[in-house]
């Protein structure tokens, strides 16, 4: 395991990756499923989620997104190339970052200057208040959790 930081996105690009591959198999009929006090149905909740990657990522100086409120369902293997995509490249943002470096940003109510950390921090809660992964989870997928006897 890396740095607690580099870890920390790590791991949001595990439990993306994790839940897109639960859902892979999913029906359209499934995909539209919502819930009471959720974002709305599963793949809009997705299409969200890594549509805000994709913005934070842009405010910390990467590319524009590619997936705006527009944008149609394309399907989970598409949201998985998202995911890998954005995944990475939060890592690599995140190993170089100054978390004191301020940048401008764009909102809907005006122009904000931003100190860089709190946007690589709002990725990560963002990330867990949708995908709600179990962190032990994702430390037996990498080896970092290891039973070392049977009960």
């Amino acid at each position: 395991m890396g740095p607690f930081w580099i870890e920390a996105f790590r791991y949001n690009k595990w439990a993306n990756l994790h839940l897109l591959g639960v859902c892979a198999d999913f029906s359209v009929d499934q995909l539209e499923l919502t819930a009471p006090g959720t974002y709305g149905t599963l793949a809009a909740t997705f299409l969200h989620m890594l549509g805000a990657e994709q913005r934070y990522l842009r405010r910390l100086g990467g590319e524009p997104p590619l997936i705006t409120r527009e944008t149609s369902f394309p399907g989970i293997a598409g949201l998985t190339q998202h995911a890998t995509r954005s995944g990475d490249a939060l890592i690599a943002v995140a190993e170089k970052a100054d978390p004191n470096e301020t940048i401008e940003a764009q909102f809907e109510d005006g122009m904000y200057r931003i100190d860089s950390g709190v946007v690589l921090i709002q990725a990560l809660h963002h990330g867990i208040t949708y995908g709600d992964m179990d962190v032990w989870a994702y430390g037996e997928a990498v080896g970092a959790v290891v039973p070392l006897s049977a009960r």
